[in-house]
């Protein structure tokens, strides 16, 4: 025990028959192992302190085999933790060469079946997902060569698990393949593309790997066939720009801009005018001002049947952002409800043109409109004409 008693390794000399084995010397290894000091462990049964877990029946047959094979035997240290140790071990002769004890070699190898477990629970993952999903996933080297090469898309297109193996994305490829994406994955730059090869879509994303240094080390490629997704979602765009024009030819029924006569546009509401409607109201109507240099603009609400308090608003709004514009607005066919709901908003429309009609609206545009006509020096019956054509 002595040339051994500083090894980094479990060494435990052990006393007695093999069903009642005694601890009869225990080195700093086994200390740093297990936790006890040797003190504490010398005299004790193996029971006592390593073999009190279910390995231990295994350990007495392996001791009582000369030459056996490593044994690996979970044990349960002082403190509670598992520890899990290859074991090797040898007896120890008197002079007649009779075997007096026996030395066991530990090493402790919990990080490694740790570590072994974790990987073994990724290839689980790994094969549950290759064997499930219609994917690809192809490993290539740092120098482009293919390592790794499967997945259930494979089985689909005919092709092997592994088929790839050897390849190097940097050659022609044996398909008519975009291998672009791969190669820039390889130089460490990460990549999704979405190509289509004989009618058939392919979303890629390409992992850059890097080594311990953070040095580009390969790439790892994984290919699903997006045709059908694809297709979805170009019918989902296509019934998405379907809804927007619906909607707008929606929005221009419900308020459609009349130029009724040269310089004049009428807006004809109909319904609830609720905000969101009138914003868009606003937003359509000093557009066509614009557009189309207009002196007046009629709001005809006589079918509109409600307004909120924040549309009463709005087109107080309307009306003066006109005036900014340099035409005027009038205000025609106000329903007794809506009168009660801007008197009780306190809205001032003292300064905005208001008639009972339509027809009363459009006569006060086409009056001020000969009257701007006569102060400049038109003819007499000189108004302007009907958009669109002669005297009316």
């Amino acid at each position: 025990m002595k040339a051994v008693r500083g090894a980094p390794f479990a060494v435990i000399e052990c006393a007695g028959n093999l069903d009642d084995l005694v601890v009869a010397g225990w080195n700093a290894g086994a200390e740093h192992i297990f936790g006890y000091t040797s003190a504490e462990a010398v005299g004790r049964p193996l029971t006592d302190t390593i073999l009190s877990g279910p390995d231990g029946e295994a350990w007495r047959r392996a001791l009582g085999q000369e030459g056996a094979a490593p044994l690996r035997c979970t044990h349960t240290s002082k403190d509670g933790r598992t520890v899990v140790c290859e074991w090797h071990h040898a007896p120890v002769l008197d002079d007649a060469g009779g075997p007096t004890r026996l030395l066991c070699f530990g090493h402790d190898v919990t990080e490694l079946v740790t570590a072994v477990e974790a990987l073994r629970q990724r290839d689980v993952v790994l094969r549950a997902i290759l064997g499930t999903l219609e994917t690809a996933v192809t490993r290539m080297d740092r120098d482009g060569y293919t390592v790794f090469h499967e997945g259930k898309l494979l089985d689909a297109l005919g092709m092997k698990q592994g088929q790839f193996i050897g390849m190097n994305v940097f050659d022609p490829p044996p398909a008519p393949m975009d291998m672009e994406p791969l190669r820039r994955g390889v130089r460490g730059e990460s990549m999704r593309a979405r190509v289509e090869v004989f009618g058939t879509i392919w979303e890629t994303w390409v992992i850059p790997l890097r080594d311990a240094r953070g040095e580009p080390d390969g790439a790892v490629s994984v290919v699903l066939d997006a045709t059908e997704a694809k297709v979805r979602e170009d019918e989902l765009r296509s019934r998405i720009e379907l809804i927007e024009r619906q909607q707008e030819v929606i929005r221009s029924l419900s308020a459609p801009i009349i130029e009724v006569w040269d310089g004049v546009l009428t807006l004809p509401m109909v319904g609830v005018v609720d905000s969101q409607r009138a914003a868009e109201v606003m937003d359509s109507l000093l557009a066509a001002i614009v557009d189309k240099q207009a002196r007046f603009a009629i709001l005809d609400l006589t079918g509109v049947e409600l307004v909120d308090t924040k549309t009463a608003s709005y087109l107080i709004e309307l009306v003066r952002a006109i005036r900014l514009l340099g035409a005027e607005g009038v205000i025609t066919g106000i329903r007794p409800n809506v009168a009660q709901t801007m008197v009780a908003l306190g809205l001032d429309l003292s300064g905005i043109a208001t008639r009972g009609n339509l027809r009363a609206g459009l006569r006060l545009c086409i009056q001020r409109l000969s009257a701007g006509g006569a102060a400049n020096g038109a003819p007499a019956g000189g108004a302007p004409a009907p958009a669109g054509g002669g005297r009316r």
